[in-house]
């Protein structure tokens, strides 16, 4: 299994101001193989550490952080030599372990020869409570589920994904049915690498699923494990109704439909919980689409989505013949579907912030506002081939934007106010972008 994640390693790798490298991101998106197959295909050898299930050295670092004496220790407890020229050392887990984080500030400052690649699936928890975290002194890289790209890699067409990343769009459109076929696959398996793989080698729906629900109660288990014994029943009931939310035709977070009466200030912490660990993604609203988009953030609205399409799919239910032959009893949670899969590919995009925007006194919405490359760009989402855009061209004729992107299920074009680009494309917009 490819993922794109490999270049960038490869490329920290070799830099000469080199960090420690910290991954981020949500339980099974595949950060644990991507640095052990890292460590494999780049070094010698590999020093791999996973904190959460030893507990020799879950007290190493509370003492003090002596470099040599740290070495010491992992060489005797994985049984590899360290050398800093030709070793990968994997912190995996490294939130479970006090002090681990900090470590690599002295990594950095004083043994800065040595690479060093941290994990953790709820490393963005532990980031907002009381650790020490040693700022400046790493790199961060975020892991995703796999991206559409990523999962056509992963069944085998590479040839129709090196055909799409040439934009060659005469061509690309005569095999488009084969494109729209895989890409309604992914909507129902998604991007977790178990579900793709199981797939890859069964081609089991069922496996697919069961797999996915595996995931999910996962998830929960996580809930009650690691999150404040407080909160965990809200926690269960705002992740439940992420699905209910999305289908609505206005897909604006509401906390009423979470429960009624309830308020935000009971779920702050609830909502700051399932966003660090990765499980859910959070779209503001931005109120005009001026640089930085971050200056006219709307906090009181946002969207709420999930970590990856194919589990959105399996928390509602949708069995692969409705998503694979169309059912008219699903049309209002195809968009749900459609929308969190347009987001997934955006957020694998790096240096693209992402919003949304509604007016103030209409019921004008577009999908996605993102900022890149100094330019603000709209992207208006449409499930099927329904080519009507009013909310984007109510839009452009208010703020002009150089370019703006309706992304649905029909063919390439430009025309004179708007791009389209295929659903199945989305995740080549920046080259779209010049």
């Amino acid at each position: 299994m490819k993922r794109s994640a490999m270049q960038y390693l490869k490329k920290w790798k070799a830099k000469e101001n080199r960090k420690p490298l910290v991954i981020r991101g949500a339980r099974q998106v595949g950060k644990t193989w991507l640095m052990k197959e890292f460590g494999k295909k780049e070094y010698q050898q590999t020093a791999y550490v996973n904190f959460e299930g030893n507990k020799r050295l879950k007290s190493l670092f509370t003492g003090d952080f002596d470099i040599r004496r740290i070495i010491t220790a992992l060489q005797i407890e994985t049984g590899i030599p360290i050398h800093a020229e030709n070793t990968l050392i994997i912190f995996d887990e490294i939130q479970e372990a006090e002090g681990a984080l900090t470590s690599l500030k002295y990594f950095q400052e004083n043994a800065p020869q040595y690479h060093i690649i941290a994990a953790g699936s709820l490393l963005g928890v532990a980031l907002h409570q009381k650790t020490s975290f040693p700022v400046g002194k790493v790199e961060f890289l975020e892991l995703y589920p796999l991206s559409y790209f990523e999962f056509l890699s992963a069944l085998g067409e590479q040839p129709l994904l090196d055909l799409l990343n040439s934009n060659d769009w005469p061509l690309i459109k005569s095999f488009k049915e084969k494109y729209i076929y895989y890409l309604r696959q992914y909507y129902f398996i998604g991007g977790m690498p178990e579900a793709v793989l199981s797939f890859k080698n069964h081609n089991d729906f069922q496996e697919v699923r069961a797999i996915q629900k595996q995931i999910l109660s996962a998830y929960e288990q996580d809930f009650s494990k690691h999150a404040p014994y407080s909160i965990v029943p809200r926690i269960r009931m705002l992740w439940n109704t992420i699905p209910a939310q999305l289908a609505k035709e206005n897909k604006k977070f509401i906390y009423k439909v979470v429960k009624p009466g309830a308020r935000a200030k009971d779920y702050e912490l609830v909502l700051s919980w399932l966003i660090d660990c990765g499980l859910a993604y959070k779209v503001t609203r931005s109120s005009k689409p001026g640089i930085p988009l971050k200056a006219y953030e709307d906090n009181q609205a946002f969207k709420l989505f999930v970590v990856d399409v194919g589990l959105l799919a399996a928390m509602g239910d949708i069995d692969a013949k409705t998503l694979l032959e169309g059912n008219r009893i699903f049309e209002e949670f195809k968009g749900a579907l459609t929308e969190q899969y347009v987001l997934q590919q955006l957020k694998t995009i790096p240096g693209l912030a992402i919003y949304y925007w509604s007016a103030e006194r209409s019921s004008a919405e577009i999908d996605f506002l993102v900022q890149y490359a100094g330019a603000v760009v709209p992207i208006e989402v449409k499930a099927e081939e329904n080519l009507q855009a009013k909310s984007l061209k109510a839009f452009c004729q208010k703020y002009s934007p150089s370019q703006a992107i309706r992304t649905s299920m029909s063919d390439y074009r430009q025309e004179s106010w708007l791009t389209n680009i295929p659903l199945y494309a989305i995740g080549n917009i920046t080259s779209i972008f010049g």
